[in-house]
């Protein structure tokens, strides 16, 4: 095990509303990110649905993130835009990564 936890807040997003939350997230993703994220991303799957995943250094990162005034962003970005956002936390059990040089 790890001790990182993988935060997922996913939705379905109006079409005409798109536009608007992938420009707030850009615009998220611009400021200083909080101590302990290590990757986020924006995903879009199919019929309007989508999340955004968050990699956390370990439990206490995300916790403090969640408990700061006015919450967590990204139930936040969902929430403008209209969407009913939900969320799921894993522990990360086992961890690869294989860097790709630039071709």
């Amino acid at each position: 095990m790890t001790g990182q936890v993988l935060s997922e807040v996913s939705a379905v997003v109006a079409p005409e509303r798109e536009a608007g939350f992938v420009a707030a997230y850009r615009e998220l993703v611009t400021r200083p990110l909080p101590d302990g994220l290590m990757r986020t991303e924006l995903l879009r799957g199919q019929d309007g649905r989508w999340r955004i995943q968050s990699l956390w250094r370990d439990r206490a990162a995300l916790d403090v993130v969640r408990a700061a005034p006015g919450g967590p962003p990204a139930p936040r970005l969902f929430r403008d835009v209209g969407a009913d956002p939900a969320l799921a936390v894993f522990e990360v059990e086992v961890h690869r990564v294989t860097l790709v040089s630039p071709g």
